[in-house]
């Protein structure tokens, strides 16, 4: 079993992982098109949260702690931006709700996170998969001898084969003034109330963990917008996923739904301004056509929407 949860993670890891497609910049003098250099990595020296992946981390960790799982672990994907000595982590995709976790594991990667990473990754392609951070139940600051068994296997995929992971514990001491913002006792933790995230870093054939200094930046949490829309994207995660792979010109956007948060996934098609659409809000499913800037909403009894999209572009086909 564990064999194959590592083979799993090992195919997620190189689907947030892929490179994006170089694209040539041309040249203003008329010569050649010139690529841009590739990032020639180095050890990480320090990583860099912004303040709403920081948030993000906090607040959805004491959520976790007061619900009924409290007693589990949970943990979060990081995507971000690799520089040569530095990382900027700038999204953070929650475990899915079906999440296999208990007390002293958690598993968290899944195709829900691919299809996630594809749609932050549309606002910067330089994002990618840099590392997850875990829970411990008890006072664990460290990762476990079962986190390096996986870990070490995993971080060759990882942009400059090396890995951030974050550990985090309920056992933060009350700041000594009592001042109810975070602090940071040693370079490679942050606290705030009871909890405390510490960082650490792996690269591929190093033996032991490395602590990470941490660093704070102003900056989004790219990843927050798809929280409200997160069941939506777990159930549906696989068919848009390939959807998206089996067609050139999808785009997905997330919009305000009749009466809550929607996810759109637009297909543009050959005729100049003609596209199809699709709108997921909640397990309402609806179809659309789009042309010459008009709009028409199309009745079809696919509840699964890969199954709907390609019956819509077989009718317009055949009107063609």
């Amino acid at each position: 079993m564990l064999d194959g949860l590592l083979r799993r993670a090992r195919e997620v890891a190189t689907d947030l992982t892929r490179s994006p497609a170089v694209v040539a910049a041309s040249d203003p003098t008329g010569g050649p098109a010139l690529l841009p250099a590739p990032v020639r990595y180095e050890r990480l020296q320090r990583v860099v949260l912004t303040d709403e992946v920081s948030r993000t981390l906090f607040e959805e960790y004491a959520t976790h702690r007061a619900s009924d799982r409290g007693a589990e672990e949970t943990g979060w994907v990081l995507l971000g931006v690799r520089g040569p000595q530095e990382a900027t982590i700038l999204a953070t995709l929650p475990v899915c709700a079906e999440r296999d976790a208990g007390e002293a594991h958690v598993w968290i990667t899944g195709p829900a996170h691919v299809l996630a990473s594809r749609i932050i990754r549309q606002q910067d392609r330089r994002l990618a998969m840099l590392g997850v951070v875990h829970t411990h139940p008890g006072s664990l600051r460290h990762p476990s001898r079962g986190d390096f068994k996986g870990d070490r296997d995993w971080v060759p995929q990882l942009p400059g084969s090396e890995g951030i992971f974050g550990i985090g514990t309920a056992d933060a001491e009350p700041k000594p003034d009592g001042a109810l913002v975070s602090f940071s006792p040693k370079p490679h933790m942050q606290c705030l109330g009871p909890l405390r995230f510490s960082w650490y870093t792996l690269g591929a054939g190093d033996k032991k963990y490395r602590d990470a200094p941490l660093e704070l930046t102003i900056g989004p949490d790219l990843a927050k917008p798809l929280r409200p829309l997160w069941p939506v994207i777990e159930g549906d995660a696989g068919r848009l996923d390939r959807l998206a792979c089996q067609q050139a010109k999808v785009r997905f956007d997330i919009i305000q739904g009749r009466a809550a948060p929607a996810l759109a996934i637009t297909i543009r098609l050959a005729e100049p301004g003609q596209s199809v659409r699709l709108v997921l809000e909640g397990k309402d499913v609806r179809y659309y056509y789009e042309a010459g800037g008009d709009t028409f909403q199309v009745d079809l009894p696919d509840p699964l929407p890969d199954q709907g999209i390609y019956r819509l572009l077989a009718e317009l086909a055949a009107r063609a």
